[in-house]
């Protein structure tokens, strides 16, 4: 089975002080994740807010990120557009940069037919030796990917995973069952992380790691060996931080949680704004109750 990752990937946020990218805070991220055992980073994907990151800024970052990881992990590159031109030039420039893998979402407001979306990932495949990740976020995107079509893009070599984030159990299951000996599925729903595992997943693509990446990476642990009953106690422990990190949409919450945690300014760029303070008590508490503060 073709797959980029076993384990835990964090989808990373990015770090601003007024107004640039905050490279020490995103340096000391970056060691945290590694030192906390995690198996892979996602920069610029959704969590890391890529749609506000100029073409300037998203070279360092990426260069950054290569060279700050050194070998020790990989370092997937979320280099996905609405235009597939576009995602070419992202995803050409991330393999020059030294990008292990790539994360590509499906294009956003155009709404492509299943057709559109395996030409998409062809053309994209077709710019680069790296493996790639397909990401399938309907609730953003207004695209999703059936499970047939996501049968189909197995069949394209250096296609080697997807990211399943529709939330739709159903889905979930025959996908799992379509793609078992073809290609990896990852967790896109950090609630649905154990889920995911008893169903066969290879791991997930967690924002939840961003603040508590030893409890994310033991459940993906337990489960690849076979202790369902300690996992599944574990991921009821971290339910309502799950949930409640996306009580406003993601990075909000995410961004402030690792405020709280001294990681970095909490800084988040428009259209997104700063969590409301109601909100902010409740990751206070979920926090605390953790242990993470």
């Amino acid at each position: 089975m073709k797959s980029v990752f076993k384990g835990s990937c964090v989808a990373l946020v990015t770090p601003f002080t007024n107004g640039m990218i905050d490279y020490n805070a995103y340096g000391e991220m970056i060691d945290f994740q590694i030192n906390s055992g995690t198996d892979a980073i996602v920069v610029l994907g959704t969590t890391g807010e890529p749609a506000t990151i100029s073409e300037k800024d998203r070279v360092e970052i990426i260069d950054f990120a290569v060279k700050r990881v050194g070998g020790r992990i990989k370092v997937i590159v979320g280099t996905g557009a609405n235009s597939t031109r576009k995602a070419i030039e992202n995803s050409v420039v991330a393999t020059d940069l030294g990008a292990d893998a790539l994360l590509v979402v499906t294009p956003y407001y155009n709404k492509c037919t299943q057709k559109g979306l395996v030409e998409h990932y062809k053309m994209i495949a077709s710019s680069t030796p790296l493996p790639i990740i397909v990401y399938n976020v309907p609730s953003r995107t207004g695209v999703n990917i059936l499970p047939e079509t996501a049968v189909e893009l197995s069949q394209i070599d250096n296609i080697c995973g997807i990211k399943e984030a529709s939330g739709n159990i159903g889905q979930i299951t025959l996908l799992c069952n379509l793609l078992k000996d073809k290609m990896a599925v990852y967790s896109g729903d950090d609630g649905l992380n154990y889920l995911f595992m008893t169903l066969g997943a290879s791991g997930a693509i967690s924002v939840t790691a961003n603040v508590a990446p030893r409890k994310v990476k033991e459940i993906l642990s337990l489960c690849e060996e076979g202790n369902y009953d300690e996992a599944r106690n574990k991921q009821f422990a971290l339910d309502k931080l799950n949930k409640d990190l996306f009580i406003e949409v993601n990075p909000i919450p995410v961004k402030y949680a690792c405020y709280k945690m001294g990681l970095c300014s909490g800084e988040i760029r428009l259209p997104l704004t700063e969590l409301e303070d109601k909100n902010k008590k409740i990751i206070d508490d979920d926090l605390f109750t953790l242990g993470i503060i």
